[in-house]
């Protein structure tokens, strides 16, 4: 029987190194032990990356190479890719626990230390040195590069503090702080946004990537680190803050690129994994499958956006701002009615627009016209795209000899009807204006029959908005919400801005007020 046979309860059993010995304890690199205990994953027909989505025939595969090849990586990818959730993964790849030698600074293997701490404990105590348990999950290290990271924070530095409090010269090592990497000894070191790091930065690493080396002011060191390097890193030709040097990446060994969801059903699995969604929103605001296509259908449209800086790339996290923004615009229209259930609507989706103005990037051409119109424009293009997988297109509806399914609807606003649907409508004033537009209950029953009365509701609502979107009804943004008329007549409203004189102008603030 070996330690690793051994219970976890029983770890604490073995407190010498003497102990240890006699376990049968061998040795090995944080490298070989990602590689076997991912060897025994893949054997058992285990999921090694669990909750991280649509990377199961990409990213993965090349993440679990990798690590069989033992190799430091790099994660190459825009933001919002799940990159340093991969990183923080592998440590479920560690033993659950391995032995240190008490108290020393760097995590010293009893049978191969590095430290002058532990190599001295170890040549006075011997078989009776000190023997601590390290959990996996103290063994990794996280550091986010910015332009204010120094060697001393990486590497480390004399203490002169250290030095004359021990009574010791600066030439003695006793007499080093040392930084967050060789703290981080036999643990997975990740570095996020590489580039960030100044290239000066990047060459301290050259010695450590390639031979364990550590070089502090004028010490002679070589201390043969242990350690599973992850960078992550955004593509070259996207950050203006730096890039990785070319030595360093060249010391790298496995770059793998990641990517955005490539379907809406994957991007929905995301966004659903971490939305964080509240009890009592649970029970009150009632969804439906549409809404969250087109929650993730926005982010599409907002990657393929002429007005979006396609190089900044649209995290997946905008998604999932935007769904929690969409349950509590539903939870706040509830609250103000007094209603104890809403169903989400197609208006909450302008709900969503601070999450959408949060989490894009602009080209100039955006600028121009505005966040805040980016982010309706985006909504209303999926709108568009999705209104399409459940009613006939209406360009070529108007050519089937069977009849127009929309004639009813367009004609209803045609005789000068108009529809203003307010965000904050209490579900029975919310439904009579639904049912009020001839020929909105007949469509959404001819081609969705056996829906329930909130989804149908909700349908009715996007069958409005479809057509508008594909300017068969005309449509106006209130600070309140959406109004609906005739196209034509909207487009030829004597009240239109641009169709007012001064006068005109001054004579409608008088009639306000």
């Amino acid at each position: 029987m070996n330690y690793r046979s051994l219970k976890a309860s029983n770890l604490v059993k073995i407190n010498t190194l003497g102990e240890l010995k006699a376990a049968g304890y061998q040795s090995r690199t944080i490298k070989q032990e990602l590689r076997d205990n991912l060897i025994e994953r893949i054997r058992a027909k285990e999921v090694v990356f669990p909750g991280i989505w649509g990377y199961e025939d990409t990213v993965i595969p090349d993440v679990e190479r990798a690590i069989l090849s033992m190799h430091h990586i790099n994660l190459l990818g825009l933001r919002g890719q799940a990159k340093t959730r991969i990183a923080r993964q592998m440590i479920n790849l560690l033993d659950e626990y391995i032995p240190v030698v008490a108290g020393s600074e760097l995590n010293d293997d009893p049978l191969q230390p590095l430290s002058r701490f532990a190599i001295d404990l170890i040549a006075e105590k011997g078989d009776q040195t000190p023997v601590a348990w390290m959990h996996r999950n103290d063994r990794y290290t996280e550091k986010l590069a910015t332009p204010d990271v120094s060697v001393a924070d990486l590497v480390g530095d004399v203490d002169p503090i250290k030095a004359a409090t021990l009574k010791l010269p600066y030439s003695d090592e006793r007499t080093i702080h040392y930084g967050l990497i060789p703290r981080s000894n036999r643990c997975i070191f990740v570095i996020n946004e590489l580039p960030d790091l100044q290239a000066r930065i990047q060459v301290s690493l050259f010695n450590i990537l390639q031979e364990g080396d550590i070089q502090i002011r004028g010490f002679k060191l070589r201390l043969p680190l242990d350690i599973q390097f992850v960078f992550t890193a955004n593509p070259e030709d996207y950050t203006n803050r730096g890039s990785i040097v070319t030595p360093l990446k060249d010391r790298i060994d496995s770059q793998i690129v990641t990517h955005y969801p490539k379907s809406i059903e994957i991007g929905k699995k995301i966004t659903m994994q971490e939305a964080i969604v509240k009890n009592e929103q649970k029970s009150m605001v009632k969804t439906n499958e549409l809404v969250t296509d087109l929650i993730e259908q926005i982010a599409m449209e907002a990657r393929e956006s002429e007005y979006v800086d396609a190089k900044s790339g649209v995290s997946a996290r905008m998604t999932i701002s935007a769904y929690e923004n969409l349950l509590s615009s539903a939870e706040r229209r509830a609250l103000l009615n007094s209603e104890k259930e809403t169903q989400v609507r197609v208006a909450d989706l302008y709900g969503v627009v601070p999450a959408i103005c949060g989490k894009v990037e602009l080209v100039y051409e955006g600028e121009v016209e505005g966040p805040v119109i980016v982010a309706q424009s985006l909504i209303g293009k999926a709108i568009r795209n999705q209104f399409l997988q459940y009613f006939p297109n209406p360009e070529k509806a108007k050519k089937d000899k069977r009849g127009n399914p929309y004639r009813k609807i367009t004609d209803w606003f045609g005789d000068g009807n108009t529809m203003d649907i307010l965000n904050d409508l209490s579900n029975r004033d919310y439904e009579a204006r639904m049912k009020t537009i001839d020929g909105l209950d007949d469509l959404v029953d001819q081609f969705h029959p056996r829906l329930g009365k909130g989804e149908k509701l909700f349908m009715m609502e996007f069958a409005l908005h479809g057509l508008a979107e594909h300017s068969l009804v005309g449509k106006k943004a209130m600070d309140t919400g959406q109004s609906f008329k005739d196209l034509l007549g909207s487009m030829f409203n004597a009240d239109s801005a641009f169709g007012k004189d001064d006068d005109e102008e001054e004579e409608d603030d008088d009639d306000r007020y």
